[in-house]
């Protein structure tokens, strides 16, 4: 029966995963043209790309479609920002309009001038040349769908959309082209009469450099076979015309799926094979860790109701000689008295577990909310956005889960527990994330988060998140501590020096390793979607992986803090926490190794901003699989020694 009731919830989820892989929700409701009615088309940030030729990313700064270096062309007033949600911001987002017309169904391949032609100085051509040889792309946005480039991946032989199109391209010698005329194709679906919807776009760019402004909007936009490509020269200027060209095809697609095409899943194999395999991992691991500990749990149990059973006044030699040996083999009952000892600095850890609660539901909900759609790619930051509410909203789960460990662990402090819960750790994201900001204003990147929306963020943090983990460090307080099965006794008992595999620092390396080992794949498919700006939504397969982490988790701490009990190491609940958040040091490990292989920054602020990430993603991840480990921990004990009679 418990071997069924294993598979079938596993089957379950496999086959849900794959079903939900391709759902969405759409973000926002459809928009039907009539004939001849503006389409908008707003620019987005330029974006580093991946390289040609070595398939690296060469940089992580982004700037805005009209800095002053690129020269491009302006609409007429200036550019407006288009209203963002506040996660779009904190991801980098800066949409603004453009002077791009666009008419539905009209000027069907009509050469037009987007302006008069630009000049391009010494300074401006290098920066720009740098920018081409970073492989920059441009993003721009129609109807809210990425502009994008068809792709065909080799391995799979499947068709997609990639976002964003080159500023420019290199060729053998290193000579920069810069691309300044784009062939626009929009596809669009019939929903009725006269209603049209934008289902997709794409865009060839090309490098011509006999390009003419014939004015009134009017262009010559040379031949792309002929015309030579435009080379910005960095010893004088260089005049540059903007062109470009619209055509409108018929598509079946239907305005639901036109997302489709971008929502590309790069070997897919390596996805289920990832899964696959750590499922049976975890399988194995917890039925040995199971059969380990209920074997060794029901023989001690076994001797000890025999202990029990004697009277202990008229014992032999013989039978003294045989609860000697039952105490020798089993040890963790002998620390019994100690085993609920308050640990040290029980306001750190308590701190830290119910901010790991609390990050611990927003992560589950997050992941949950995108396996159902509702974190749609078509809704720009709801990620972002999501996450930020989440963390506002479950300040009261940090505050009750830290107060009520606290008291449980006869804390005093506790105005310094509730101060402490809503304010350490979301600091320190805070104050990291700020000094990594300060680079990006340094480069005048358009990733960097303006001040005013940090002012947003400070103020969503004192006004809505403090006030909720004060009220439920409050309730927290306000309940009885968790009763410990077994009394504490007032001296400390000696504890023995312990075999090496149980000293602090192997036993980190080894159980850190295992929950690791259970995410390492997928991780690595969410750093290339971020670190290259590309869709991710197979959620099924991350909440999967999410459950066999904590499963993981949860298993090899509980081993190791049965074998820390059994050595009478009664300093069980430190241990547990850094043991199960050693994993964290993995996933800073796995991140140097993706920078070796998958990046190659040229500055050194590149380098600080990429690693200051890691660090702060691997420190949240610290927390997460400490709480985990700790809890899990935590009911094991209580139950082991509220199975046993002490006298």
């Amino acid at each position: 029966m418990g071997r069924w009731s294993l598979q079938l919830p596993c089957a379950a989820l496999l086959t849900f995963s794959g079903a939900v892989s391709a759902f969405y929700l759409p973000g926002v409701a459809p928009t039907s043209y009539t004939k001849g009615a503006q389409v908008p088309l707003n620019v987005n940030r330029l974006t580093p790309g991946e390289g040609f030729s070595d398939k690296q990313l060469h940089s992580v700064f982004s700037f805005d479609y009209y800095h002053r270096a690129f020269k491009f062309c302006r609409p007429e007033g200036e550019p407006k920002y288009v209203s963002e949600s506040l996660g779009s911001i904190l991801f980098g987002d800066r949409i603004m309009t453009s002077p791009y017309d666009l008419k539905m169904l009209e000027d069907d391949g009509v050469c037009k001038a987007l302006c008069e032609k630009q000049t391009f100085n010494e300074q401006s051509a290098k920066f720009v040349n740098t920018r081409i040889r970073d492989f920059y792309n441009l993003n721009w946005l129609v109807d809210g769908l990425p502009a994008g480039i068809p792709y065909t991946e080799i391995s799979t032989n499947t068709s997609f959309f990639q976002r964003g199109f080159p500023l420019g391209a290199v060729d053998d010698e290193n000579t920069a082209y810069l691309n300044n005329h784009y062939d626009i194709k929009i596809a669009y679906h019939q929903a009725g009469k006269d209603k049209y919807r934008v289902v997709g776009v794409k865009v060839y760019p090309y490098s011509r450099a006999d390009n003419k402004d014939l004015g009134g909007g009017k262009g010559e936009c040379g031949n792309r076979d002929t015309s030579p490509p435009v080379i910005l020269s960095e010893t004088a200027n260089t005049d540059v015309t903007w062109t470009y060209t619209v055509s409108w095809e018929s598509s079946s697609t239907a305005w639901a799926t036109r997302w489709d095409p971008y929502l590309h899943v790069f070997d897919p194999k390596i996805h289920w094979f990832s899964l696959v395999n750590s499922a049976i991992i975890v399988v194995f691991l917890v039925a040995m860790v199971a059969a380990i500990l209920m074997r060794a749990l029901k023989k001690d149990f076994a001797r000890y109701q025999r202990l029990e059973s004697f009277n202990l006044d008229d014992l032999s030699g013989a039978d003294g000689n045989a609860e000697d040996g039952v105490q020798e083999d089993s040890g963790w009952k002998l620390v019994h008295g100690d085993v609920f000892r308050t640990p040290k600095n029980p306001l750190m850890l308590s701190v830290f577990l119910g901010n790991g609660c609390q990050l611990f539901v927003i992560t589950a909900t997050t992941i949950a909310f995108a396996l159902f759609g509702f974190l749609s790619p078509s809704n720009r930051g709801s990620l972002g956005g999501g996450m930020l509410l989440l963390w506002t909203v479950f300040g009261s789960i940090g505050g009750y889960v830290s107060a009520r460990v606290y008291k449980t662990f006869g804390g005093e402090a506790w105005k310094q527990n509730i101060a402490l819960t809503p304010i350490l750790i979301p600091g320190i994201v805070f104050s990291t994330f700020f000094l990594l900001n300060l680079f990006l204003w340094a480069k005048n990147s358009s990733g960097a988060v303006p001040f005013t929306t940090m002012l947003v963020i400070l103020g969503i943090w004192f006004v809505i998140s403090l006030p909720l983990s004060f009220a439920g460090s409050w309730v927290g307080f306000k309940h009885a501590p968790v009763t410990p099965p077994v009394r504490v006794n007032q001296i400390p008992r000696q504890i023995p020096p312990a075999p090496t595999y149980l000293r602090p620092i192997p036993s980190m390396a080894l159980v850190g390793v295992l929950p690791f080992g259970a995410i390492f794949v997928e991780l690595y498919f969410v750093l290339n979607n971020i670190w290259f700006g590309r869709v991710y939504y197979m959620f099924g397969f991350l909440f999967l992986c999410y459950g066999i982490m904590i499963i993981t988790c949860a298993a090899v701490t509980i081993l190791l803090v049965y074998f820390l009990l059994c050595a009478e190491n009664y300093h069980w609940q430190w241990r547990a926490f850094l043991t199960a958040g050693a994993s964290a040091f993995y996933v800073f490990l796995n991140a140097l190794l993706y920078w070796m292989s998958n990046l190659s920054f040229g500055s050194f602020t590149g380098v600080v901003l990429y690693l200051g990430y890691s660090a702060l993603l691997s420190f949240l991840f610290f927390i997460l699989t400490g709480t985990i480990g700790f809890f899990s921990s935590w009911t094991f004990v209580h139950r082991i020694y509220g199975s046993i009679k002490i006298d």
